[in-house]
């Protein structure tokens, strides 16, 4: 498979989870720490926070991409929220889970549903992460 890539961005990350990123055009700045649960002291933002938020943006835009390609209407509050779980792996390392949780009020349950399973095959964040780590997609 081959991506015609539109956009890049290049950002760099100092001291790892109790440090700082940013992005090389300045555009976006974050310190980060480390969550209380993991041993930290929960000052700053942490990377599962920033994916969470990337992941939601992300899901959202393709849904509405989605819409437009079916020609049907989203409701104007549409909005995702995405739960970005951390812990150890049964066999070593880390690992990742998310759940995404889609909020279409006043939409027809079966055309939201089939727009979720849409967008799931566009969304570029789904498409990186199908069959590596668990994901629970849902209607709210």
């Amino acid at each position: 498979m081959s991506v015609n890539v539109l956009y890049r961005t290049t950002a760099r990350a100092t001291g790892g989870r109790d440090g700082h990123a940013e992005t090389l055009d300045g555009r976006f700045k974050v310190d980060l720490g480390t969550p209380k649960e993991l041993g930290g002291n929960d000052q700053g933002n942490n990377p599962e926070q920033l994916f969470a938020a990337g992941y939601a943006a992300c899901f959202l835009g393709a849904m509405k991409f989605v819409a437009q390609q079916e020609k049907i209407s989203i409701p104007t509050q549409a909005s995702v929220q995405v739960t970005v779980g951390l812990g150890p792996r049964s066999d070593g390392g880390f690992g990742l889970e998310v759940s995404i949780e889609a909020s279409l009020p006043g939409m027809d349950a079966p055309q939201a549903k089939s727009l979720l399973e849409k967008t799931e095959h566009v969304c570029p964040y789904a498409n990186a992460t199908r069959n590596n780590i668990k994901t629970m997609v849902q209607l709210s």
